[in-house]
């Protein structure tokens, strides 16, 4: 295969060439193209230009539905957006002005791979302070947001054949990542039944000889679900049966548990598994920092070798003003978050509050993060006021998003069907008139 004058093109046998005007460069499909036909019935193949990996996942729902909203915003209509996961405080002025100074210090060159020093010591510190970790700067390892820290480690790790136990409902890129890298998600179902949290039972069942990771998110995206050290003291007893597992606890929502619950990772309670745990964290979430990309973690030397030499090959490593100033968020002054942690608690009660008054939906009051997942079983089956029939958690989401401009996520896109997800990381004004819309919605629902 060659590239040539904005061609793809095959030489044959033949010496013949097969030619497509590079369609899928503008998002099309060659095989549409009327040189591909004829060629086609020449016994030309055609030959595709995308990856067999890429044809194993999908595009993100959750990223789609904001999209959606977004556009539906620019042709003028009135939408709630609560389907993104991110706060809608400001990062605050301490942090951004740490930017600035390591902008104007010069700290805008190449960075270690594995990030700056002084972070990774910030890092170590935050891990002993926080969670009790007996770790170093050399064990830990920054990132480019914490997606990058899950993709680099199971990339790195997977082959075929191998399996990762994915809790559902699950946050919408571990099985995709999964996937990617060619091995198989095994998906163990927490549901309603046990607060969406996985039970002991039901993790030895989903474990295997195949079995490479465990991953663990707490609290959950999308439920809220937090585990108590002795819900993780119970699972960690399964896994340490299995020394062939490793366990990637992904601690993202740390900061934001409520009602003074104490907040727990795997390591800190099951000491014996820190040799094959990988706890993963970063300042999205807890500083309201999403769009400066910035995830950290600590693991075992042998994840953290293979991590930083596949980020070698793609991003090289984080932003060098991102790192500075997650140094200042890590080491600054974290009064706000007990106030922001107060605001979302209140938020929390009046969404869940006001869901539980509508006929057909049903929510638990989640731990922590700022989603709800409440069930919509009794709206099923039933026919919009606008005339859609709501058969699918999708179709729900779909029609309010359509008839009443609230744009929410749909369980079946964490994998367990029947539920929807909302984010209440918006103001409450926003919040209320968003909540008024899905009960006038839900009342202008009927039975089909």
């Amino acid at each position: 295969m060659f590239f040539e004058g904005g061609f793809a093109a095959r030489r044959w046998e033949n010496g013949q060439e097969c030619c497509h005007v590079c369609f899928w460069s503008l998002g099309l499909d060659p095989r549409n193209c009327e040189i591909s036909r004829q060629q086609a019935k020449k016994g030309f193949a055609y030959m595709s230009m995308v990856s067999e990996a890429l044809g194993r996942i999908s595009s993100s729902p959750t990223v789609g539905i904001s999209q959606k909203a977004r556009q539906m915003r620019q042709a003028g209509r009135d939408v709630i957006a609560l389907s993104a996961g991110e706060p809608d405080f400001d990062t605050p002025d301490h942090i951004k002005r740490a930017a600035v100074a390591a902008i104007e210090a010069g700290h805008t060159k190449y960075t270690n791979i594995e990030g700056i020093d002084e972070l990774r010591e910030a890092v170590a510190a935050k891990f002993a302070r926080d969670n009790h970790l007996k770790v170093e700067a050399k064990d830990c390892f920054v990132a480019t947001g914490g997606k990058q820290i899950i993709f680099n480690a199971l990339i790195a790790t997977l082959n075929p054949g191998d399996e990762v136990v994915v809790p559902v409902p699950y946050w919408v890129s571990y099985p995709d990542i999964v996937h990617l890298a060619g091995a198989r998600a095994v998906f163990a179902v927490a549901d309603a039944q046990t607060s969406f949290k996985l039970t002991p039972e039901v993790l030895e069942g989903a474990i295997s000889a195949d079995t490479k990771w465990v991953i663990l998110n707490s609290p959950s995206n999308p439920t809220g679900a937090a585990y108590s050290a002795k819900e993780l003291e119970a699972l960690g007893e399964v896994l340490l049966r299995h020394p062939q597992v490793h366990i990637l606890s992904d601690d993202i929502y740390e900061r934001l548990l409520y009602d003074g619950r104490r907040f727990a990772t795997m390591v800190e309670v099951v000491p014996a598994l820190a040799s094959r745990t990988l706890t993963l964290n970063g300042v999205s979430k807890s500083h309201a920092m999403t769009g400066w990309r910035l995830g950290y973690c600590t693991a075992p030397a042998h994840i953290i070798e293979v991590m930083k030499k596949l980020q070698s090959q793609s991003t090289t490593h984080a932003s060098s003003i991102s790192q500075w100033a997650a140094v200042e968020a890590l080491n600054g002054d974290n009064r706000f978050l007990d106030e922001w942690r107060k605001v979302f608690q209140g938020r929390r009660d009046m969404v869940v509050g006001a869901l539980n008054a509508i006929d057909g939906i049903e929510c638990l009051t989640p731990d922590g993060a700022f989603y709800v997942f409440p069930s919509i079983a009794g709206l099923l089956g039933k026919t919009s006021a606008g005339g859609r029939h709501i058969g699918t958690d999708e179709d729900f989401v779909m029609a309010l998003l359509e008839e009443s401009g609230v744009a929410l996520v749909h369980g079946s896109a964490f994998g367990l069907a029947g539920y929807f997800r909302l984010s209440y990381a918006a103001s409450n004004e926003q919040l209320e008139e968003a909540l008024n819309r899905i009960g006038v919605f839900a009342r202008g629902c009927a039975r089909s």
